[in-house]
Parts: C-alpha cells; structure tokens; sequence
C-alpha cells in the first residue's frame, strides 16, 4: 500500500469528513474553494479509488455516489505498517518512533498496547 497521490488524499479527506456516500460534484465542490479541479478530474480520480478498492459506489440515477471501504484509522495504520515493514532492525525503529512521541500519544500507545495483550485466563475455580 502506498500514500495517496496529491489529489487522492484531499479526495478521501473529503469522503471520510462526510461519512456517507457523496456524488462527484459534492466532493468537486468541496475541493480547493479558491481553484476547484475540473469535475471530470475528480471524476477519474474516484473512479481510480474505487478500481483500487479504496471506494465503493452505488448507482443514484444517473450518477454514482462514492463512500471509502476503509477507515482514516485502518489507513493510517497500513501506512505505519508499511513504514515498519521497510526496516529490518524494526526494534531499532519501534524505539525511534516511541521516543517521538509527546505525552499524551505516549499515554494512547500505552493504552493500545494495554487492550492490545491477551488476558490471562481464569479456570474458574
């Protein structure tokens, strides 16, 4: 999985902020009020997505209305992963990253790791 491209990312931005499904010109309209793309740009670039399988799409008349497949959440974590899957001394770069972090995303990690272990187990008696 790779970043999205520069009109991808504003375009998902938009879909995910909506929450629903959206037709082109919702999105197109949305997009850079001082110098909006072309509506047939957005176009593509929906339609690009949806081949991708980043979008699903339903007919609405004539026109399709876009809505993503995955989470801002699920894609920001496949692109940390990705990143960690890039380097072979991956403790070495846990370590860089959790040094990065500020208090209170330290304190979220920590609660994440938290939830994250498996409980031990009772047998009842």
């Amino acid at each position: 999985m790779h970043q999205f491209g520069e009109l991808e990312a504003p375009i998902m931005d938009r879909l995910w902020e909506l929450g629903r499904p959206a037709l082109v010109r919702e999105v197109a309209d949305t997009l850079r009020p001082d110098r909006p793309p072309a509506y047939t740009t957005v176009m593509t670039v929906l339609e690009n997505l949806y081949r991708k399988g980043w979008l699903r799409r339903e007919r609405d008349g004539r026109a399709w209305r876009y809505t993503p497949t995955r989470s801002r959440s699920d894609y920001t974590a496949a692109l940390m992963q990705e990143a960690l899957d890039a380097n072979p001394d991956r403790r070495t770069a846990l370590a860089h990253f959790v040094l990065q972090l500020g208090p209170h995303d330290a304190a979220l990690l920590q609660q994440a790791l938290d939830q994250a272990r498996p409980r031990p187990e009772t047998d009842g008696s």
